[in-house]
C-alpha cells in the first residue's frame, strides 16, 4: 500500500516539474492581413513561440507545406517567412496573393496561427477619370470618380477638382445646368444637399 501511495506521489510530482516552463502561445495574433510592394518585400514572423522554443512551420490556407522557391519565397530558421521583391512579370498568385498561417509545436503541444492574407501590390502609375454622363434639361447628372480596379483598394476621393482648384471635399457631386436663352450656367452640388 505504501509502496503504490510513494509511486503515484512520485509520477504526479514528475509530471508537475515536465510541466513547469512548457508552453506555446501567440506573440501576436491579430495579424490577419499583410500588404507588401513588389518592390520591397516583405519579412512576416510566424505570430506563434513557446517554451522551451518551439518549431515553426508555413503553410498555406489549404494545409500544403510551403517550400523555399529561390529568389522568391524562403523561410528562415527561425520561422519567419520572407518573400523577396519581384517584377510584375515574376507575380504568381499561387505566392504573392494567398492565405497562408503558421505553426507552433514543442512538448506543450501544436497550435496554429489564424489565416493571414498576403498580398503583393505593384506600384504602377494610373489615372482616375470622370465618367462622362448625359442628362436631360432640368434632370440631374451624377458623375462618378472612376478608379482602375487595381488600385480602388488602395484610393479614395478626397476632393473634386476643376481646373485645379477645389469644388468640394470628397464625396458624390451632382451637377445642374441652368439654361436659357441668353446663358447657361453650371452650378455644383455635394450629393448631400
Amino acid at each position: 500500500m505504501w509502496l503504490v501511495t510513494f509511486l503515484l506521489l512520485y509520477a504526479l510530482q514528475k509530471a508537475h516539474t515536465e510541466d513547469v516552463g512548457t508552453s506555446l502561445y501567440f506573440v501576436n495574433d491579430s495579424l490577419q492581413q499583410v500588404t507588401f510592394s513588389s518592390t520591397v518585400g516583405v519579412v512576416i514572423p510566424c505570430p506563434a513561440a513557446g517554451s522551451p522554443s518551439a518549431a515553426l512551420r508555413w503553410y498555406l490556407a489549404t494545409g500544403d507545406d510551403i517550400y523555399d522557391v529561390p529568389h522568391i519565397r524562403h523561410v528562415h530558421a527561425n520561422g519567419t517567412l520572407q518573400l523577396y521583391p519581384f517584377s510584375p512579370s515574376a507575380f504568381n498568385s499561387f505566392i504573392h496573393d494567398n492565405d497562408y498561417f503558421c505553426t507552433a509545436e514543442n512538448s506543450a503541444g501544436k497550435i496554429r496561427s489564424p489565416n493571414i492574407r498576403v498580398k503583393a501590390v505593384f506600384r504602377e502609375p494610373y489615372t482616375v477619370r470622370v465618367e462622362d454622363q448625359r442628362s436631360m434639361r432640368g434632370n440631374v447628372a451624377v458623375f462618378k470618380c472612376l478608379i482602375p480596379s487595381s488600385v480602388q483598394e488602395y484610393v479614395s476621393v478626397v476632393s473634386w477638382e476643376k481646373d485645379t482648384v477645389s469644388i468640394i471635399p470628397a464625396g458624390s457631386l451632382w451637377f445642374g445646368i441652368r439654361q436659357n436663352e441668353q446663358c447657361s450656367n453650371a452650378f455644383v452640388l455635394p450629393a448631400s444637399s
